[in-house]
């Protein structure tokens, strides 16, 4: 796991401004000590699902100490989206193995969003179902080999974009409500919006960042205010 964070430290934290604070933690690790109505949230889960959700919480509050903020409670609302402290925007993801959250407290920040996957090829008989038109034909122009690691790379991308956009738009969306562009070399892509949500107009774009580590693709998503 040193290499992990290593990895995560090197590669994943210059997705996002230096505005915005990372910090990893093991899910399988003991579940760290959680603060006031969290409890409330692992009451009728699994213990693996408790490990991840503390590791979480675990690793929001060390990303709220590194902006020297004191560590506070981040609830879960009932559509169990993190409930972020007056004054912080964050976000939180996790695999089996890691856990990352990204906080910040800069007021220009109006949302973030994060996402880990394991870099696994996505099975091609759910392209359709995460990918446009347009997505899919970009998979086509690719390698054989390499179409299921980058439609997996899609859905991070989406995943990361779906968390920013909700923190303003309470909306849920579904996977081909955006239509990526994705740039390889530069680590980059944009999103154009197919359909009007609350605070972002159709066809609208709303651009992220991504690494492709040794086991993982992570996406980040910073919106301005």
């Amino acid at each position: 796991m040193i290499q992990q964070k290593f990895d995560f430290s090197e590669f994943a934290r210059p997705l996002f401004s230096d505005r915005v604070a990372m910090a990893w933690s093991d899910p399988r690790a003991p579940m760290p000590r959680l603060m006031g109505d969290e409890v409330l949230a692992i009451e009728q889960v699994t213990a693996a699902r408790a490990r991840e959700f503390g590791a979480g919480r675990g690793a929001a509050r060390a990303a709220m100490e590194m902006l020297g903020q004191v560590p506070r409670p981040v609830l879960q609302g009932e559509d169990r989206a993190p409930i972020w402290p007056v004054g912080l925007q964050g976000s939180i993801s996790h695999t089996g193995r890691d856990c990352l959250a990204v906080v910040t407290d800069a007021p220009e920040i109006r949302a973030l969003g994060l996402d880990l996957e394991p870099s696994i090829p996505l099975e091609s008989a759910l392209w359709p179902e995460i990918c446009t038109m347009e997505e899919m034909q970009w998979l086509a122009s690719l390698g054989p080999s390499q179409r299921g690691h980058f439609a997996k790379l899609i859905f991070c991308a989406k995943e990361a974009v779906y968390k920013a956009q909700y923190q303003i738009s309470r909306t849920m969306l579904d996977f081909h409500a955006v239509t990526l562009i994705i740039d390889l070399r530069g680590g980059r892509f944009s999103a154009q919006l197919n359909t009007e949500i609350p605070g972002f107009a159709a066809g609208g774009i709303i651009a992220g960042r991504f690494a492709i580590l040794s086991t993982n693709f992570v996406a980040a998503v910073e919106l301005p205010a």
